[in-house]
């Protein structure tokens, strides 16, 4: 259901392929939105008709991509991506591209469409998908956590300097969505099991009550809401 009304707004939504991003791509577009969909792999977003294909990874690629795709009014950096391994097991590799994926990407981006805003000295918004992972430490996400923790620092950092300009960034945190990505973490029942024990409302998410949220925290029924880590989680923190 779409509650909001984003007519006239261009919105970039990263990790548009799949998952929570992909869902939000079209929640937003029935709001709406000129919605264009960032992703490496072009197949995944041929759902849709305004795309972005790049490597996220790639932090001279990602800013040229966007840089050519401005002006952007609302900006929802969603790309994620996650590797199991334990403490000791931990590569360097790992833990490099985990950062430059679900860290380093959305500051890149979000530098790029900041200043194109300041620039014009229009107000705007940006959500940081983030993850109740930055502040539950999780088996054998060593490098997943620490990379999500720091866009929850980089949310506050971009909130404190650019709410002067006009431009609200905040994040959600979701406890396990049933995306793609969490079937590779959570799909061992025993695994599973465990984690749906301690959410009070006996289940895991689903990716439209993230986008949902997403929506919300972009529109101005949130015009006061700045630098806040919006927790998703069916009462998991609360216990």
């Amino acid at each position: 259901m779409a509650t909001h009304d984003f007519t006239g707004k261009r919105i970039l939504v990263t990790g548009a392929g799949k998952g929570i991003g992909r869902e939000t791509v079209q929640w937003l577009s029935r709001c709406g939105a000129e919605v264009i969909a960032a992703g490496r792999n072009p197949a995944d977003l041929a759902y849709c008709e305004r795309t972005l294909v790049v490597d996220l990874a790639d932090a001279a690629a990602t800013q040229a991509a966007v840089e050519n795709t401005l002006p952007i009014d609302l900006l929802v950096n969603c790309a994620g991506v996650v590797e199991l391994e334990s403490v000791l097991d931990t590569s360097v590799e790992t833990f490099d591209h985990l950062m430059a994926v679900n860290a380093r990407a959305p500051m890149v981006v979000a530098q790029a469409v900041a200043r194109d805003l300041i620039r014009r000295g229009r107000p705007g918004a940006i959500v940081n998908v983030s993850s109740l992972a930055a502040a539950v430490g999780t088996p054998d996400h060593l490098a997943y956590c620490a990379s999500k923790a720091a866009l929850d620092a980089m949310t506050r950092v971009m909130a404190v300097e650019l709410g002067r300009h006009g431009i609200r960034v905040n994040s959600v945190n979701p406890v396990v969505t049933l995306t793609p990505m969490a079937e590779k973490a959570w799909s061992d029942p025993a695994k599973s099991a465990s984690m749906l024990s301690r959410i009070p409302l006996g289940r895991f998410v689903q990716p439209d009550e993230i986008a949902s949220a997403i929506a919300f925290l972009l529109s101005d029924d949130a015009a006061m809401v700045n630098g806040v880590t919006l927790t998703v989680d069916g009462g998991f923190s609360a216990g």
